[in-house]
């Protein structure tokens, strides 16, 4: 079985390894890096640089942990960069190297195709070069979104992937879009020292989270001193001398050194052939897949964020197992009812199921149970106590329907509640199991039991604030 994929991001090397493993003869076109936006202009750069800034926050509060340092605390923003390009380089080589103990053929060149079984591919060397394959993988990914009023210009006006490459830090930075890039970024330029505004078109930031953590999170951004504008629309982005001006509704400007457009991403769907392979697209032009991740084209199968969706590394990461396992002869279908999402700002969020709003849309009758962290040891003993664990089970049933954190190691935290969800969990099966002490993951345990009023460390009738 001669498998080609094009594209070697979180999808696309995912599932070409697992197809080697299974015995397919695979040949990889890529024309960029391996690993795709998710290891070198995504997920690993940025949270590489997260955490530079949560080390540099730690040292400016160790006094409060009893630990004197001398000298003033400053970022290096040149050596935070350099940190950064020397954990991707380390993790390209390692699937490099992985590749080639699968005995892997990657083709670094820009393809398209010419029919179902046949692609172009344009290769680095200016040459080009012509691939025969029996079965395809299309995961082309997606690239950050441009919109009219903002145009990219990499200088002023710049992206999430030109963020990495800034060699100085801006005295003040303005974000358009306050979903999750934009929030991470917000703490990222925040935490060295930027002047940051947000500015978000919906009425709440993070606006597909849980209306509470949303809330919650929202006070943390005043805490920290980031300005928020949200029900604000942006009319034109443009540049002046020094810096860039926003122009707001009612003639309001906010001025500032740079622009960040952080309002989604696009489809790389265009000029890779689809239309001479016969692949179809939805109207929003991702590429249309069944839950085998195939197209409508047989032995043509397409994963990541080129098929929409939940446009998340790990979800790609599972598309591109299923999509090779059903080449190799296998009928496997994803299941999208417990992917965890975690964003990295601080705190850190993550969540895994349905939102509080999503069950009442369904008239689905819940129980919901909170847990804070300033009531847990730990969270006082590690000095990181903002935040809570909520939980929402079904009222006849018990069973656990979604599970959202705001706090100290969201993103780790998050998955016993993954599984919980994936198994048909109740509140009780996490309530009733031993929690090490003292952990974080006892907030998790609390709050299953406040779903029936039974915590044991939150007060009788205590109310959040």
């Amino acid at each position: 079985m001669k498998l080609a994929v094009l594209g070697a991001g979180p999808g696309g090397y995912v599932a070409a390894i697992r197809a080697a493993q299974l015995g397919a003869e695979v040949t990889v076109v890529e024309k960029s890096e391996v690993g795709g936006t998710c290891l070198n202009w995504g997920c690993i750069p940025t949270k590489t640089l997260i955490a530079s800034c949560e080390l540099l926050a730690a040292a400016r509060k160790s006094e409060s942990f009893g630990i004197d340092i001398r000298g003033e605390i400053l970022p290096n923003i040149s050596k935070m960069m350099e940190r950064k390009n020397r954990v991707v380089e380390t993790l390209v080589k390692g699937i490099r190297a992985l590749f080639k103990s699968r005995g892997i053929t990657i083709i670094e060149g820009e393809g398209t195709l010419t029919s179902p079984h046949e692609m172009s591919v344009a290769l680095r060397s200016g040459e080009t070069r012509n691939l025969l394959f029996d079965r395809l993988i299309i995961a082309t990914g997606s690239r950050p979104r441009e919109i009219a009023s903002a145009k990219f210009d990499a200088v002023s006006i710049i992206s999430s992937e030109d963020a990495l490459g800034l060699s100085v830090i801006p005295k003040s930075i303005v974000i358009i879009g306050a979903g999750i890039i934009g929030c991470e970024y917000a703490n990222i330029f925040g935490s060295v020292g930027s002047e940051v505004t947000l500015i978000e078109k919906l009425p709440r930031v993070l606006a597909t989270e849980d209306t509470e953590i949303s809330a919650l999170f929202e006070r943390e951004l005043k805490k920290r001193k980031i300005k928020l504008r949200t029900n604000t629309v942006v009319e034109k982005v443009g540049v002046r001398a020094g810096g860039i001006y926003v122009s707001l509704p009612g003639g309001e400007e906010v001025v500032a050194e740079k622009a960040l457009v952080a309002v989604g991403r696009d489809f790389n769907t265009n000029g890779i052939g689809l239309e001479a392979a016969g692949v179809a697209k939805a109207a929003s032009g991702e590429i249309k897949v069944n839950r085998a991740m195939e197209t409508n084209i047989p032995g043509i199968y397409a994963v990541g964020d080129v098929t929409g969706g939940m446009m998340l590394a790990h979800v790609a990461s599972r598309q591109g197992i299923i999509a090779a396992r059903n080449i190799m002869g296998k009928n496997d279908k994803i299941d999208y009812t417990s992917v965890p999402s975690a964003i990295f700002t601080s705190p850190e969020i993550a969540s895994v199921g349905l939102r509080e709003f999503e069950t009442a849309e369904k008239g689905i009758k819940v129980r919901v149970g909170h847990f804070p962290f300033r009531l847990l040891g730990k969270a006082h003993a590690i000095g990181e106590i903002e935040g809570i664990v909520k939980i929402i089970s079904d009222f006849k049933s018990d069973r656990i329907l979604g599970v959202h954190i705001m706090g100290p190691r969201a993103s780790d935290l998050i998955h016993e509640a993954t599984l919980a969800i994936r198994k048909g969990l109740k509140t009780k099966d996490i309530s009733e199991t031993i929690h090490a002490h003292p952990t974080l993951s006892e907030a998790l345990k609390e709050a299953a039991e406040d779903v029936h009023g039974e915590a044991i460390h939150l007060g009788a009738g205590e109310v959040l604030k």
